[in-house]
């Protein structure tokens, strides 16, 4: 998907082009005809080949995306999640990133957070 929001339209061999350690040219294939039947992207045929583009807004696919990692990997919790990446990037974050993480949990707070 990134790929595809990155080109905005790609063929089969330009996402496996793109793939670092590309699986075969069948399983790309097959990887976006899933992504298809799920509504996520849609093809045009240019000739013998489809060009394939996403069609779902990418900041919908990242929440739902963030859903599922907290959801499966963090016991739908949030506060493990931010902490796991806190812990993670602890010694790349600098005070504009600190201050912004301040404004929103202050945010989270105004906006109804259980107390």
């Amino acid at each position: 998907m990134d790929i595809l929001y990155h080109r905005g339209r790609a063929t089969v061999a330009d996402v496996r082009g793109d793939l670092p350690d590309p699986p075969s040219y069948s399983a790309v294939r097959g990887m976006l005809r899933l992504l298809e039947d799920k509504g996520h992207v849609r093809h045009e045929q240019d000739g013998p080949r489809y060009v394939y583009m996403a069609t779902v807004n990418r900041e919908r696919v990242r929440k739902s995306a963030a859903q599922h990692l907290v959801r499966v990997f963090f016991d739908n919790s949030a506060t493990s999640a931010v902490a796991a990446m806190l812990g993670m990037y602890e010694k790349q974050l600098n005070d504009a990133d600190l201050d912004r993480l301040e404004a929103l949990i202050q945010r989270a707070r105004t906006n109804g957070g259980a107390s």
